[in-house]
């Protein structure tokens, strides 16, 4: 009931979207806004737990601050206006003009509207997001973990990801036989080379700064543990901690990269996008200010790898859109799916090992009580 009334704010919130989005296109923007939240809560699950790290060194009023301002940024700043700034990229208009059509919407086969420029600009989005997606999917599977979920795969694929620069030579193959079998013209094969070379180069450079800034604060980490460990009080103020909100806003403009382009694959109206997203980050932030007054995250250890497994099948999805259409809810439920088999496996798991230390312990008071 206390996590519940944690969340109530959030759930309020999510209701009135879900009201203001039935209006704005009926029950299939509901859905696919409904969609959107679920994705990006799931996908940024772990920046809940990196943000929790960070933030218990600030103090109550800047916790506040990262709770109100800092969700206007990242709702404002990365799940609305970086969305129509992909869209007036790709579709070469300008933001006033994409906004205007947007709320227009119009019809895809009528040349000036919103939804024809964006069927004209699909493949560079689909080669961009999937790209991306792609090499985020690809850096899991190969990087080193203890914990594994589909092992039949993960573990051999973990043995090839010795060679560092595996996956990006693989996402190099996907845009080469994409650009030559999926475009169908050659202007199309052109645009899905540059936009997907441009996804790999910004996820190389989004990738490259999170790890710099995190690298940058480990000695700071190490120094506030220390001085936790002999039950000093160590709170951020002033200017350290508004130094440290900023690194926090960064942080989180890093992690939102996926869930935005990805939210590409559910649907193309920025819109809907601001909405889910922006109700799903908001869930995030308030899932971060409670790991961190709890002091506790409930484990399910197969959710990280779940996400990573939809984040893979989301790439190729869109990849594939460049020439097929894929129906939004189908992209969407492959997604779901994966999230939901992962965080079922980890209930499983959790409820195997807690009998398995019922049956150590009753194995144990039962030898001494026979030796006794």
């Amino acid at each position: 009931m206390k996590a519940l009334r944690h969340f109530t704010p959030d759930l309020i919130v999510a209701a009135i979207v879900l009201i203001v989005a039935f209006f704005y296109d009926g029950w299939a923007a509901v859905v696919l806004t409904a969609i959107l939240i679920l994705v990006e809560i799931v996908f940024s699950f772990d920046n809940a737990a990196v943000n929790a790290k960070y933030l218990v060194r600030l103090n109550e009023f800047w916790q506040k601050i990262f709770l109100t301002i800092g969700v206007l940024i990242a709702v404002f700043g990365m799940r609305l206006v970086f969305p129509f700034l992909i869209v007036t990229l790709t579709g070469g208009i300008g933001p006033i003009e994409a906004v205007n059509l947007a709320l227009e919407k119009g019809n895809p086969e009528t040349p000036g509207t919103y939804g024809y420029i964006l069927n004209e600009a699909h493949p560079s989005i689909a080669a961009f997001g999937g790209m991306f997606l792609l090499l985020l999917f690809l850096d899991f599977l190969f990087d080193e973990r203890d914990i594994l979920w589909l092992k039949w795969i993960e573990r051999p694929l973990q043995k090839l990801g010795k060679l560092d620069v595996l996956s990006v030579i693989i996402a190099g193959i996907v845009l080469l036989l994409a650009a030559e079998y999926l475009a169908e013209t050659t202007e199309i094969r052109n645009q899905v080379l540059f936009a997907g070379l441009l996804g790999i180069v910004l996820y190389l450079s989004v990738n490259g700064l999170s790890s710099m800034m995190e690298a940058r604060e480990e000695e700071k980490d190490h120094e506030f543990e220390e001085a936790e460990s002999r039950g000093e009080v160590v709170k951020l103020a002033g200017k350290a901690a508004f130094s440290m909100f900023m690194f926090l806003e960064v942080l989180d403009a890093t992690f939102s990269f996926d869930g935005v382009i990805g939210a590409f694959a559910i649907t193309p109206d920025p819109l809907i996008i601001m909405m889910g997203l922006g109700v799903g980050a908001l869930c995030v932030r308030s899932m971060t200010i409670y790991l961190v007054r709890e002091g506790t995250l409930a484990e399910y250890r197969y959710l990280e790898h779940g996400a990573h497994w939809a984040i893979g099948a989301l790439a190729i999805m869109l990849i594939l859109t460049i020439q097929a259409h894929l129906s939004e809810f189908i992209i969407g439920g492959v997604g779901i799916a994966f999230i939901a088999g992962a965080w079922i496996s980890s209930v499983v798991a959790n409820k195997r090992d807690d009998e398995t230390d019922d049956s150590g312990h009753a194995l144990a008071e039962k030898t001494a009580t026979t030796n006794s």
